[in-house]
């Protein structure tokens, strides 16, 4: 049906008949892109059942990576170029009168992650298809995603993302591969010739049922899969004799209480009910998985589970899925009759785990009561689990204070950090930095026990979807200028560098960058009504909103500009535009109280005619993956401004170095392996170092208060968020003065504020410096396939789960 554009147009017309019933001519743009994405995913469908089929006829071993997000963003744009029929479909469309641009924007983001480690996980998908390995994802269909954010006088306000209303084209229910999850009862032990035997009695059901999304290759007949789970109420679950005597709440219960498991991500667990659904989501999509996985893998003709861990690798993407541990566990023992040796040794070489912080609040861990009353069965297993390592770290000579501080379960909690590491072959940190603080701070501990299991694994981007998708013309002057090879491999953009002094060339990533500003201006005009100079810097700070990500360092910056061009309204600064977006946590009060910061701030400056427009703030509400790939590409400056120490990788800092972009940043996470890749005369770096930051922590030394006595710029700026200077009601941010100095400024604003600006008066020297700056920009692009996810992912292939790429008999 995609052979030319007069096949593909024939069908087109074909089918929108027989799902809408009328003529193209009488259709809505958003009946034309379901009409275009059911097309492309019957197009699919066959060389999905034939991939699948050969995984399993050659025995292929298989990774099935769990996370609790995974944030795809966009598929339609997406599969067209990875199946290589975007120029028909296009030029097809066209002939027809409709504008594939207008039908991309019809399709919702998947409602299906929250930020970087929903993010990381699309893109590894991407690249293990892309790359020709045997790789799938397994999470859960949210119904309603996260939430929806908007603005109501500056302050957050947040509304269901219901992205699901309109169907999604892209997945696959499968009703007949569902299985029951189980949840609380109570678990009745009996003997049966001569061994234990383990049985899980009056529980509450949820019914799971698969949603298959194709994950498409690049250009390589590779289709993997992406299966998420939705809970649903088991037939059983409708109670009929309440319902007749009229008790219609108590008839419909049950069925609730299952469908609740998957209705939203991140549930709020600040109460009780929060917490326990949250880790009844946990369980829900592992048990899930793992039975899916099991079943597919005894019908290959395993007619037992003693060789699993050759054929069968399981990723948990941070502590989230760490009960793959104890449900795999269960399976083996429960269901196949292992005994405990056997059981452990194969869970341990199946299951490996990646670390995504070094906060210990995200260490998730949960109380035993609430633990053992959900699920009896796989705390009885935990318990054991934690029994045996204490014994082995006693056997080993450990006191007991140590032991304590090592255990599963200690302090009235079961701790999912400890078990990830104690039940995986492999630990891998996400950035060079990361990795070793995790040795020798944060799992100082378990590195002495485990050496042979920590690695570093570097976070990476896909390129294909940051600069094939994001940013065409950039691509498309890149592949006319070194070929296209880049594409397929990543680093060939280093061929870059030979033309970074050409004018023609560096002209040209100019010209790109200004049409991308205007198409930002424009869309801020539209949605905001605020008119944007596009001969500004574009300096952009896009993230989620945490004390640690210092969104408040880069506002007191602004503040302090203010300041000074009250003082002096002709002062010789290049025009600034200041871009935020991102979404605090619901419960998070400072973080909502700094996005209202933010959004006064714009206010009071932006309406400023006094200042001529030097500078402008603007939040953009509801930050997701497609206002990402509007953004990033008219970027000038990268704000990768964390705490030293506090942020794992990050890979925001990729993508905008991918499209051209300078960070100014702090030596955190993989901005420092960034540095060391452009160089120091590419990466403006500014602040505290890990060594400086953990100093101060351990021996102390630094006083806020002092500093802001001493400095009379850092004070005034501290003051002005309670003296009226932002609002008449001095009280507004009284909550983020206090909690500086309350907290003794926890995460160093303050103290690398003047490097902060100094660095800040680097960019503007620098840009005026035109042939220097684009020099800057070139670099960067050129540096960044060393941080592609194709890369990342040939790494935890070759390191972690010894995978092989698969070749597809294009014939077939």
């Amino acid at each position: 049906m995609f052979k030319d554009k007069d096949t593909f147009k024939k069908f087109y017309i074909d089918k929108f008949k027989i799902l809408y019933g009328k003529s193209i001519e009488d259709g809505s743009d958003l009946e034309k892109y379901n009409v275009l994405a059911r097309m492309i995913r019957d197009y699919l469908s066959d060389k999905w059942y034939k991939v699948n089929k050969m995984y399993s006829q050659k025995e292929e071993k298989q990774v099935y990576y769990f996370s609790i997000e995974f944030l795809l963003g966009r598929l339609l744009t997406n599969n067209l170029i990875n199946t290589g029929i975007k120029d028909v479909v296009e030029k097809g469309l066209e002939e027809l009168g409709i504008n594939l641009k207008e039908l991309e924007n019809k399709e919702e983001d998947a409602g299906l992650g929250s930020g970087g480690l929903g993010r990381l996980a699309a893109a590894f998908l991407d690249s293990l298809a892309s790359l020709n390995l045997p790789g799938h994802g397994c999470g859960i269909r949210y119904r309603y995603g996260m939430f929806q954010q908007k603005f109501k006088d500056g302050e957050q306000v947040e509304i269901s993302d219901d992205w699901l209303k309109n169907g999604y084209a892209w997945e696959l229910r499968k009703p007949d591969k569902a299985v029951d999850v189980h949840f609380g009862g109570k678990v009745r032990v009996d003997y049966v010739e001569g061994r234990t035997v383990f049985i899980h009695e009056e529980y509450e059901s949820a019914l799971a049922v698969p949603y298959d999304i194709p994950i498409i290759g690049y250009h390589n007949d590779v289709i993997n899969t992406l299966r998420l789970w939705s809970a649903e109420a088991p037939e059983e679950n409708f109670d009929y004799s309440s319902f007749r005597r009229g008790d219609y709440l108590k008839a419909v219960e049950r069925k609730y209480s299952a469908e609740s498991i998957s209705q939203i991500l991140y549930p709020d667990d600040s109460f009780y009910e929060g917490r326990k659904l949250r880790l009844k989501q946990q369980y829900f999509f592992v048990s899930a998985g793992l039975q899916s996985i099991v079943r597919r893998y005894k019908k290959k003709q395993h007619s037992t589970l003693h060789n699993f861990s050759q054929k069968i690798a399981i990723h948990i993407n941070d502590t989230h899925p760490a009960l793959v541990i104890p449900e795999l566990m269960r399976i083996l023992l429960d269901e196949e009759g292992m005994g405990w040796d056997e059981a452990w040794k194969i869970t341990v070489a199946t299951v490996s785990y990646t670390n995504h912080t070094t906060l210990p609040e995200a260490l998730e861990k949960w109380p035993i009561g609430l633990f053992k009353e959900l699920l009896p069965r796989i705390y009885m297993i935990v318990n054991e689990i934690n029994e045996r390592f204490c014994k082995e770290l006693s056997d080993g000579h450990f006191d007991g204070e140590k032991i304590g501080e090592m255990a599963i379960i200690s302090d009235g909690y079961v701790k999912m950090a400890p078990l990830s590491i104690v039940g995986s072959h492999s630990i891998n940190g996400v950035a060079k930095i990361h990795t070793e603080i995790l040795k020798e701070q944060v799992m100082h501990d378990f590195y002495k026990y485990f050496p042979y299991k920590f690695s570093n694994k570097t976070n990476g981007i896909t390129h294909r979807r940051w600069l094939l998708i994001a940013n065409p013309n950039l691509a498309d002057l890149i592949s006319k200028t070194i070929g296209s090879s880049w594409i397929n491999h990543p680093t060939d953009l280093k061929n870059l560098l030979q033309y970074k002094n050409e004018v023609s060339f560096q002209e040209g990533i100019a010209k790109i960058k200004t049409e991308n500003k205007e198409k930002v201006a424009s869309f801020i005009k539209d949605e905001y009504g605020w008119q944007i100079d596009t001969n500004s810097i574009f300096d952009i700070h896009i993230k989620r909103v945490h004390a640690y990500k210092r969104q408040l360092l880069n506002i007191f910056h602004i503040m302090y500009l203010y300041n000074e061009l009250i003082k002096n309204p002709n002062m010789d600064i290049s025009p600034r535009t200041f871009i935020f977006a991102g979404k605090a946590a619901p419960g998070y009060y400072f973080a909502k109280k700094i996005i209202k910061l933010i959004n006064t701030l714009a206010e009071k400056i932006n309406n400023d005619k006094t200042i001529k427009g030097k500078i402008k703030v603007v939040f953009l509400e509801n930050y997701n993956v497609s206002l990402a790939q509007l953004v990033i590409p008219s970027a000038d400056v990268s704000e990768q401004i964390s705490t030293a120490t506090k942020e794992a990788s990050g890979t925001g800092n990729m993508k905008f170095m991918m499209n051209g972009a300078v960070t100014i940043g702090t030596l955190d996470g993989a901005n420092v392996e960034i540095l060391e890749e452009v160089g120091d005369e590419n990466f403006i770096a500014f602040g505290l170092n890990s060594k400086e930051v953990l100093n101060y922590y351990r021996y102390g030394g630094y006083s806020p208060r002092d500093l802001c006595n001493r400095e009379g710029v850092i004070g005034q700026l501290t003051e002005q968020l309670i003296n009226g200077f932002l609002s008449s009601n001095n009280e507004e941010f009284r909550v983020i003065y206090e909690h500086l100095f309350d907290h003794n400024d926890e995460y160093f604003v303050l103290k690398d504020l003047y490097s902060y600006i100094n660095a800040q008066k680097k960019i503007d020297e620098l840009y005026q410096e035109r042939r220097k700056w684009l020099k800057m920009c070139v670099a960067n692009i050129a540096h960044s396939g060393d941080f592609s996810s194709d890369k990342t992912i040939n790494e935890y292939s070759v390191g972690i789960w010894n995978l092989k790429p698969v070749i597809i008999d294009k014939k077939q």
